[in-house]
């Protein structure tokens, strides 16, 4: 899917080796996590077979380029002891090169969800995107975007925490239920426990659930007098049917005793 196309350049429409050491990532660059063990790999990955996809980067001085997409390739040749890297480089605006640099980390699945979401909310601020259009421009339903952005209402901290312990997206949607001062200790448990995606949702339900000691009802006065206007009813009608019994009533302590005796003969 093509969002933008870049402004025409003759001389700037084939892939160029760049000096590695005159390219600075981008302001707007999505991705804040990158796994060493994977950028290791991909150095190795480099070494043996090239860089096959050329960055993209943008010129904004004489020599000096700001990163566009392609940070991870970036990193990864560093450390493979490359000096220069295959790179195209475009005429786009700062907003344009801000929105490419997003959808292509989301195209390429390169972002955590956290980093995702933050993603996407920054396209919806930049390009002033309804979740509806930024939905068609992404090739994803409205409701994953919805859910995706309801993620950042956790916080930083807790954010990290899910990210260090390998939490998937569901995990984190789960957490997202509970009131804030529940969510540091429910994650931490959750880790302690090792619990898996169904049981972080069953274990979420318990906390947001908790079985209710039952308590002794109260009733007020209003509510006592009726029940003790219907035993005095109830004696009146056994007095005026001809039923045999006895009663007393006491009131001793702040208690009312009836006692009421019926022979069984």
């Amino acid at each position: 899917m093509t969002i933008f196309k870049a402004k025409k350049k003759a001389e700037r429409t084939v892939v160029e080796n760049l000096p590695l050491d005159r390219i600075y990532p981008g302001a707007n660059q999505p991705r804040r996590v990158f796994d060493e063990h994977e950028l290791i790999c991909l150095a190795q990955s480099i070494k043996e077979n090239g860089l096959l996809q050329p960055i993209i980067v943008k010129e904004i001085c004489e020599g000096r380029y700001e990163l566009i997409a392609g940070e991870r390739r970036v990193r990864a040749s560093r450390l493979a002891g490359l000096t220069e890297i295959p790179g195209i480089v475009t005429e786009y605006t700062d907003e344009e090169s801000a929105v490419l640099s997003v959808i292509e980390n989301i195209q390429r699945c390169d972002l955590n969800f956290f980093e995702e979401a933050e993603a996407m909310r920054r396209l919806i601020v930049m390009k002033g995107f309804t979740q509806e259009q930024l939905a068609q421009r992404l090739g994803k339903s409205q409701s994953t975007i919805a859910n995706k952005l309801r993620l950042l209402k956790l916080s930083e901290n807790i954010r990290n925490l899910i990210i260090a312990y390998g939490f998937n997206e569901r995990q984190a949607r789960a957490v997202l239920k509970l009131p804030d001062e529940s969510r540091e200790k429910a994650v931490e448990e959750i880790k302690r426990l090792g619990l898996n995606v169904s049981q972080t949702e069953k274990y979420i339900d318990t906390l947001l659930s908790p079985v209710q000691k039952k308590k002794k009802p109260t009733w007020t006065f209003t509510e006592k007098k009726l029940y003790i206007n219907s035993i005095n009813k109830t004696l009146d009608t056994m007095k005026k049917s001809g039923v045999p019994f006895e009663s007393e009533k006491n009131v001793e302590d702040g208690i009312l005793t009836y006692i009421i005796r019926i022979p069984q003969d």
